[in-house]
């Protein structure tokens, strides 16, 4: 089912990309011999510089459910006599910070972002990682990405692992997601920010062998 759902949110983000994709070239003056010599500067399809570093900061909101099924996923919590704790919820809402940089290289860009994350329902407690991104520039400011990473999360009051550690309530694991960010002109606010300012993203995330659906929705800001 997981697998499912990541397979639908990556073919809404390749559909979107040509879309996208149409505003990539700026346009030409209509009077050819009165406009100003052409800036023969590399440059990125939202007109910004085409190699450098763009730092971010942001905040994100959503949702994130784990697998908990028996040797699958999330090792069950269990309560002190071995039976199952059936009302402990590993699924909940978040909120969550990030903070990285873009690098780009011309139509493209690679980067890296680091995130912390508090749950405020369910009993996800926290959640931390870093991860690597990659993707293409499009549009004003837009961009279609992949990310991956390794993330760490804490549970609250976990009673114990199917393991035996009782005084572990950590897991980790490798992460991977897909994205996009678009700014105000390409959602037709006649780019208010001009080439630094916000952005939105929408992001879908897994974490480890598909253990877990994270979607997130948030703004980012770039300088």
């Amino acid at each position: 089912m997981r697998t499912l759902k990541l397979a639908a949110a990556a073919a809404g983000v390749l559909f979107a990309a040509p879309v996208f994709a149409q505003d990539m070239a700026p346009a030409a003056p209509a009077d050819t011999a009165m406009a100003a010599p052409a800036d023969t500067a590399p440059q990125a399809p939202d007109g910004t510089r085409a190699f450098g570093i763009e730092p971010y900061v942001g905040i994100m909101g959503g949702w994130e459910q784990f697998d908990n099924e028996p040797n699958h996923g999330i090792p069950q919590a269990v309560n002190s006599d071995g039976t199952l704790r059936n009302n402990y919820r590993l699924a909940g809402a978040l909120v969550q910070g990030v903070v990285g940089f873009n690098v780009p290289l011309g139509p493209v860009f690679v980067g890296a972002e680091g995130n912390v994350a508090k749950g405020v329902s369910g009993n996800i407690d926290w959640e931390y990682g870093a991860a690597g991104r990659f993707g293409v520039r499009a549009g004003d400011s837009g961009m279609f990405y992949g990310k991956v990473g390794y993330q760490w999360v804490d549970f609250d009051n976990y009673p114990a692992f199917v393991s035996g550690d009782r005084n572990n309530k950590k897991v980790d694991g490798v992460t991977y997601g897909i994205g996009t960010e678009f700014g105000p002109k390409d959602i037709g606010l006649q780019g208010i920010t001009g080439n630094a300012g916000f952005r939105i993203r929408a992001e879908v995330n897994t974490f480890g062998d598909f253990h877990s659906f994270r979607p997130m929705l948030g703004v980012i800001t770039h300088f």
